[in-house]
C-alpha cells in the first residue's frame, strides 16, 4: 500500500518506518528541507533506540523515503496519515491545531481518487470533523474520508509499541474506510493486535482519556509516597501491594519527580479545556495537574533539605536530564524545574544525561556538563537521580562515594535500597522509603 506521511517528528518519522517495515511504500513529507536533506543521508534527529537502524534498511530496500514534495506525495497515496505537531497553544492551554489544518489544506488540493486521510496527531474532540469541512470546502469534488487512528507509543519503546501494540483505535464513520484501515495493519494479524472500531469522536478522547489516567495514577502513587514519608511506610511495597490487584495493575505506580514530556502535560491540559467547553469539567484531571506542577516546584526543597537545609556554595550533581530514560526529550522535563531553583538558591551544578545534553544546554544555562557520572560526582556536596537511565542502576558506589565531598544522594527514582546506600556510608533520602540510618 502506497502511504503518505505528513509530518517527520517523533510520532511521524516511527510510524512511518514501521509502516514501511511491513512492506508498505511510505514517503515523509517535511517543509523543513535541512531536515528532509539530513534525513536522506541518514541523519536520525531524535533518539530512539532501534530508530537509526529501522529507517537504513528500509530507504536501502527502497520502501521509505523523504521529501518536501507534499503535492506529489499525496497525489501517489492511497493513505494520508497527518502526524504533525500540536502543541499547547500560549495563553489559554488548547491544543494548538495550525499545523493539522494546514495540512488539511494542502493535502485537499491534492487528493486525485478516493483517498483515506487519516489523523495521526493527537487532537481534540472534534478534529477530525473540522478536518472533513476543511478539505471538502477546499475542494467539493475530492473523494476521500477522514479517519482517527491515535498513537500510543511510549519514548524509548516506539518501535515495540508501535509492532506489538496493546490496541489499535480506529475511527471511522465509514465501512469502506474501516476496509482501508484494515488493510494497513494487516501485518499485525499474526501479532493478533486487538483493533477497536469506533466513532471519530470516540476514538480522539480515547487518546486523550488514555493519557490522563497514566497521569492520574502516577500522580496518585505520588501522594502515596508523601503520606509514605509522613508515617514511616514504604511506597515500594505498597505499589505492589496494590498493584498485584488486577483491576489496579502495577504500571505507572512509580514514585517519582512527577510526570513530564511531549504527551502527557500538554494531553490532560487539552482534555481539561475540552471538557470546560462541553460543560462537563474534569475535576480528577485538573487536579492531577495542580498537584503534579506543585511536586516539580517542591523537589528543590528535597533535595536542600538533604543538604542540610542550605546549598548555597554547594556543588550539586545532578544525574539524568530527560524527562525518562531511553529519549532524548527535554519537553516539560523535571530538571527544567530543579536545576533552575538549585541554582537561584545558590548551588552550582554539575549533570549528566546519557542523551540528553545536547538539547539541554539550550535550555538549562550555567551548568557544567560533565562526560560521565562520576566526573559530575567529583568534589559535589551532593548527587541527585533524576532520571532512571540504566547506566544509574549499578553505580560503582565506592568510586562514588571516594567522588563526592560530602556522602549525599538524593534518589528521586528510588533505584538503590536505603539500607545498601547506608551500608556504603552514604546519607540517602528517596521517595516514600524509610532512610536508615549510615
Amino acid at each position: 500500500m502506497r502511504i503518505a506521511m505528513i509530518g517527520t517528528g517523533y510520532v511521524g518519522l516511527v510510524s512511518g518506518a514501521c509502516f514501511a517495515d511491513f512492506g508498505h511504500r511510505v514517503m515523509c513529507v517535511d517543509k523543513d528541507a535541512k531536515k528532509i536533506a539530513a534525513l536522506k543521508a541518514g541523519e536520525i534527529p531524535i533518539f530512539e533506540p532501534g530508530l537509526d537502524e529501522l529507517v537504513a534498511n528500509n530507504v536501502k530496500e527502497k520502501r521509505l523515503s523523504f521529501t518536501t514534495d507534499l503535492a506529489h506525495s499525496v497525489r501517489e497515496a492511497e493513505v494520508v496519515f497527518i502526524a504533525v505537531g500540536t502543541p499547547s497553544r500560549r495563553g489559554d492551554g488548547h491544543a494548538d491545531l495550525s499545523f493539522v489544518f494546514a495540512a488539511a489544506r494542502e493535502i485537499a488540493a491534492c487528493l486525485d481518487g478516493y483517498t483515506l486521510v487519516v489523523t495521526k496527531s493527537t487532537v481534540p474532540v472534534g478534529t477530525g470533523d473540522e478536518i472533513e469541512r476543511v478539505i471538502r470546502e477546499a475542494n467539493p469534488k475530492a473523494e476521500f474520508a477522514v479517519v482517527s487512528n491515535p498513537e500510543f507509543l511510549r519514548e524509548g519503546a516506539a518501535i515495540a509499541d508501535f509492532k506489538r501494540p496493546d490496541r489499535i483505535v480506529i475511527g471511522a464513520e465509514d465501512e469502506r474506510a474501516r476496509e482501508v484501515m484494515v488493510d494497513v495493519y494487516r501485518p499485525l494479524y499474526l501479532n493478533a493486535a486487538p483493533i477497536l472500531f469506533a466513532s471519530r469522536r470516540t476514538a480522539e478522547l480515547t487518546k486523550y482519556a488514555a493519557n490522563a489516567f497514566l497521569a492520574t495514577k502516577i500522580t496518585f502513587i505520588n501522594e502515596i509516597a508523601d503520606l509514605c514519608d509522613a508515617i514511616g511506610a514504604d511506597v515500594q511495597e505498597v505499589a505492589r501491594g496494590i498493584g498485584y490487584d488486577n483491576r489496579i495493575g502495577g504500571k505507572f505506580l512509580h514514585a517519582g519527580p512527577g510526570f513530564g514530556g511531549s504527551c502527557f502535560p500538554k494531553d490532560t491540559l487539552a482534555l481539561i479545556k475540552t471538557a470546560q467547553e462541553a460543560d462537563a469539567p474534569i475535576n480528577i484531571v485538573e487536579t492531577v495537574i495542580s498537584v503534579n506542577d506543585a511536586r516539580k516546584q517542591a523537589l528543590a526543597k528535597r533535595v536542600i533539605a538533604a543538604c542540610g537545609g542550605s546549598v548555597e556554595g554547594k556543588t550539586i550533581a545532578v544525574l539524568g536530564l530527560t524527562f525518562k530514560p531511553n529519549t532524548d526529550d527535554m519537553r516539560e522535563a523535571p530538571s527544567l524545574v530543579l536545576v533552575p531553583a538549585l541554582q537561584t538558591a545558590g548551588a552550582v551544578i554539575r549533570a549528566h544525561d546519557p542523551q540528553g545534553m545536547e538539547a539541554a544546554k539550550a535550555l538549562l544555562p550555567r551548568v557544567n556538563f560533565c562526560a560521565n557520572p562520576y566526573e559530575a560526582a567529583t568534589g559535589a556536596d551532593a548527587l541527585v537521580i533524576l532520571t532512571e537511565w540504566d547506566a544509574y542502576r549499578a553505580l560503582d558506589l565506592d568510586r562514588l562515594r571516594e567522588a563526592l565531598n560530602q556522602p549525599v544522594v538524593v534518589d528521586l527514582r528510588n533505584i538503590y535500597r536505603p539500607d545498601e546506600m547506608a551500608a556504603k556510608g552514604f546519607r540517602y533520602s528517596s521517595i516514600g522509603r524509610p532512610t536508615p540510618r549510615a
